[in-house]
């Protein structure tokens, strides 16, 4: 019996990219866009392509969007599911060599990191290089997971993982709820090397230095007094 394979694909507002992103993956796997009540013509974008397409008619952060997705993911009887940034950022040939590594290594999740290759990291802009190993650090104190890249989209998981890991955060704290969630439902994981692609308009769409106190704080509420 042939795996299943679900792309999850958590949107919002991405009209100008998100065509090209859904037709870079190709037909091999079942792919879910969560439009999280785009306020563009992201719906009209897709409409005819051969994609899952889910909607948030209030707009929830991508936590609650990938959580939509592996809710829906699961009810279908998916084996494995991938987070794919819908901004073109992640390589869609990375999908492939994740899935081999969550087979041969007996793993139940594997995480994308930009920090296992000097080629990747030389390629993430040299501010946010900074912001992520701050973020490594707050993440290893909160999670318990001392990963070399905290805060990497792409992800892999089975059925175990996808069944445990159950997203309150709706907005991008999601991204240490998961790591925390890991270690407390004790999955295994491991690190891959990924190459994050950082065009104009990703690093124009992309989370502000700001951001991260609002994450740190939803972070902070999350795991004391919840």
């Amino acid at each position: 019996m042939t795996e299943r394979v679900f792309i999850l694909i958590p949107s919002y507002n991405e009209e100008k990219v998100i065509r090209q992103t859904i037709r870079s993956l190709g037909n091999a796997y079942d792919i879910v866009l969560i439009d999280d009540a785009s306020t563009d013509d992201t719906e009209n974008a897709v409409r005819d392509l051969p994609i899952y397409y889910l909607r948030h008619e209030i707009n929830l952060g991508q936590g609650a969007a990938l959580q939509t997705g592996m809710e829906f993911a699961r009810q279908q009887g998916a084996d494995i599911v991938v987070h794919f940034d819908a901004d073109g950022q992640h390589n869609p040939d990375d999908i492939d060599r994740f899935i081999q590594v969550l087979k041969t290594q007996s793993v139940d999740v594997v995480l994308g990191s930009r920090f296992l290759r000097k080629e990747d990291l030389l390629a993430i802009p040299r501010l946010r290089r900074i912001l992520l190993r701050v973020a490594r650090i707050v993440n290893g104190l909160l999670s318990g997971l001392w990963l070399s890249d905290a805060h990497n989209g792409f992800r892999v998981m089975n059925r175990r993982a996808l069944a445990g890991i159950q997203l309150k955060e709706n907005r991008m704290a999601h991204a240490t709820e998961i790591l925390m969630q890991i270690r407390r439902k004790q999955l295994r994981y491991v690190e891959q090397p990924t190459h994050i692609i950082y065009t104009e308009y990703s690093q124009v769409k992309g989370q502000r230095w700001q951001g991260a106190f609002d994450i740190l704080i939803d972070v902070f509420i999350n795991k004391y007094f919840r």
